[in-house]
């Protein structure tokens, strides 16, 4: 995700998260070497949860933001399955093999002759939520039972 997107998407959370009675902060790293003065003034800004973003930063330092996550006891969400299974405590996402088979849906049109421009833009239809319950333990975190009821997958 280019940091033209993230900052599109930064600003299009500001009113819903307005609407929500919550006041998101942004911390921007720009070196792995700057998550733990990150996740220190995250603390510091009293933040309840952090969202993880996706950035090769991210990816390459997936174990390190957990470790921190876990060490300042902040509950965090991403976009990305992987993440939860290192130890993050959710996601939440479009289905990853939904759109891989729309993808696919798309691309056969194209090959019979149908004009890219002319395809339908399609949105999501199934999102997976998936949920860590170690590391809700291990950051003292209660799973209300509604949510754990709507998880796609829990792990345990």
């Amino acid at each position: 995700m280019s940091a033209g997107q993230r900052f599109r998407d930064w600003k299009d959370s500001q009113e819903p998260a307005r609407q929500l009675g919550l006041q998101l902060h942004s911390m921007e790293v720009s070196s792995a070497e700057k998550y733990e003065i990150a996740f220190h003034d995250a603390v510091k800004a009293r933040s309840g949860a952090v969202l993880i973003t996706q950035a090769t930063l991210v990816a390459a330092n997936s174990p390190r933001i957990i470790n921190l996550a876990t060490k300042h006891r902040l509950p965090t969400i991403s976009t990305r399955e992987e993440y939860v299974t290192l130890g993050g405590l959710m996601s939440y996402a479009a289905d990853e093999a939904e759109w891989v088979k729309r993808a696919a849906v798309m691309v056969d049109k194209i090959l019979r002759g149908a004009k890219p421009s002319e395809l339908p833009v399609e949105q999501p239809k199934k999102f997976v939520l998936v949920i860590n319950m170690k590391t809700a333990k291990q950051i003292d975190l209660t799973i209300p039972p509604n949510v754990l009821a709507r998880a796609d997958k829990v792990i345990k």
